[in-house]
């Protein structure tokens, strides 16, 4: 019989932002995979609900509020796996945020600091505490959701396409630096998918026309399109590869050329 190499049997992860959407997707494919799957969001219920449900198909999830936007929660939580689970083989940040649809030139302050303290700053301490484990118990695996938008900025999306550009090189440092630690840290770049995260766009008409203008596929992807992505960085089959951006958006960066 021919080894699995996508086979995460014991392999612990935590996903963020996994109580619907990207992050549903992902925490469903990692536990089909067989990894424990810690499904982490702002709100227990919406946790919850997906650990029951991958719970009842056979998987293994459990739920655990936290808002990575404050520090004390990402220390409360990384806490939790050190103590229940004593290792961490896998993190997904992909719980983000985009308060501000509108003109760069009216950004308030209050759409900057909270979109900054959960894009950045949320992404690199959750990295910081996850690695540590991971640095502690022989290395790991860092997937950032980072977004199209990090390489050229969306439409009314300016303070949203800097922090997923902020992503992007953050991926890189953290793969630069912990590479000596095992530690493996990768970024997925999403294209349009429907999600609620994407409801202003998918249905703001003018925007969502020249978006799919822009996609040779011509179509919005589907938040499991992006899963499988999340899964090859995840396992063995990409033992080589770190620092690297796998972009999974129809061809809009090359449509858009």
């Amino acid at each position: 019989m021919q080894q699995n190499d996508f086979d995460l049997t014991d392999k612990i992860a935590l996903v963020t932002g996994a109580s619907r959407g990207i992050g549903e997707a992902i925490a469903r494919k990692l536990a089909s995979a067989g990894a424990h799957v810690i499904v982490s969001s702002r709100k227990i219920e919406g946790c919850q609900r997906v650990a029951e449900s991958i719970n009842e198909q056979g998987g293994s999830a459990e739920a655990y509020a936290c808002h990575i936007g404050e520090l004390e929660q990402i220390k409360d939580i990384t806490e939790h796996i050190k103590q229940q689970h004593q290792s961490l083989d896998i993190l997904v940040n992909n719980a983000a945020t985009n308060p501000y649809f509108g003109h760069i030139l009216d950004t308030d302050l209050r759409a900057f600091n909270k979109t900054v303290e959960v894009n950045v700053r949320g992404y690199f301490y959750m990295s910081v505490e996850a690695g540590k484990i991971m640095r502690d118990t022989g290395g790991g695996s860092i997937i950032n959701v980072a977004s199209v938008n990090g390489v050229n900025p969306g439409i009314f999306q300016g303070i949203y396409s800097i922090t997923k550009a902020a992503v992007i090189n953050m991926t890189k440092a953290f793969a630069l630096e912990c590479a000596d630690c095992g530690i493996r840290v990768n970024a997925l770049l999403p294209g349009l998918t429907e999600t609620k995260f994407a409801g202003t766009l998918i249905n703001t008409p003018e925007i969502l026309e020249r978006a799919l203008n822009g996609i040779p596929l011509n179509r919005i992807a589907q938040p499991d399109e992006m899963a499988g992505a999340v899964l090859y960085l995840a396992s063995d089959m990409s033992s080589y590869t770190t620092g690297s951006c796998i972009t999974v958006d129809g061809g809009l960066l090359v449509g858009g050329l």
